[in-house]
């Protein structure tokens, strides 16, 4: 059975979640923006949250999209102002998991994430999600990708 991970990581979160899932047989591909978020950190917090928040899709550089050869796909995404990065966004608009067993991985920093869990489970439903508190902090955090993957190790 071959498995992916997509993501797209701005704060080294999912960079974390794609070390984790990659030690256990995932293959992993990272997503980035075209034209990355400005430099000033409020500047930044403040486009990428809006740009979220109006379920923009961003242009991204070029990436391996093709999945046809796996079975199942995991998306990780960071959480901006409570929705999915916009970049994921795009990523999933191009996606074609027809077919493959797919879920989710998303990483926030308040631990929460119902608006996005939400429209996960209206757009894909019965696909697993799985919410993680700063990963990058937290190590502890990635047990819950345990119960995700089936528990492996």
């Amino acid at each position: 059975m071959k498995k992916l991970f997509l993501y797209y990581s701005y704060t080294g979160n999912g960079d974390v979640v794609a070390r984790h899932l990659g030690e256990r047989g995932y293959e992993v591909r990272a997503i980035h923006r075209k034209r990355p978020l400005p430099r000033a950190f409020l500047l930044c917090m403040l486009t990428g949250g809006f740009l979220a928040s109006i379920h923009h899709k961003d242009k991204l550089l070029p990436y391996d999209g093709n999945v046809a050869e796996y079975d199942e796909i995991v998306v990780g995404s960071p959480i901006w102002n409570g929705n999915l990065a916009s970049p994921v966004n795009t990523l999933l608009a191009e996606l074609n998991a027809e077919g493959k067993t797919l879920s989710f991985v998303l990483y926030t920093g308040g631990g929460k994430a119902p608006k996005a869990v939400s429209r996960l489970q209206k757009n894909y439903p019965g696909a697993p999600i799985v919410v993680l508190k700063e990963p990058k902090k937290y190590a502890a955090e990635l047990d819950k990708i345990n119960a995700l993957i089936g528990g492996e190790m």
